[in-house]
């Protein structure tokens, strides 16, 4: 017979997530924290969106604050963190370095292969 140590976050007697280390639990648990914060500071605005969205909106924030708090020092959008929020749109018109590296090789193998 095995003994699990499982970490169980709950909020408001519900049951959120379930973690096997305490740092992970904790973590997440902070996240929720600013999460709710959040909600009640963009609530007060005059923001016109839904609960469902807000709350969305407030957990996606925690989620990245680091880069939520270097943009709002004026700091700029990492790339990794704008091609991840765009979806599909990143791939329409725009290549990455490494993707004209690759076209630029096979467009050099089909000529000297020609």
């Amino acid at each position: 017979m095995a003994v699990i140590v499982q970490y169980i976050v709950v909020r408001n007697g519900e049951q959120k997530m379930t973690f096997t280390s305490k740092k992970e639990a904790d973590a997440y648990d902070k996240i929720l924290d600013i999460s709710d914060q959040m909600y009640t500071f963009l609530e007060s605005s005059k923001l016109e969106m839904s609960a469902a969205q807000l709350e969305e909106l407030s957990f996606y924030m925690a989620k990245n604050r680091e880069e939520a708090v270097g943009l709002l020092r004026g700091g700029k959008v990492k790339k990794a963190a704008a091609s991840a929020s765009t979806g599909s749109r990143s791939g329409a018109g725009r290549k990455t370095a490494k993707a004209k590296k690759a076209a630029a090789s096979d467009s050099a193998a089909v000529v000297s292969g020609a």
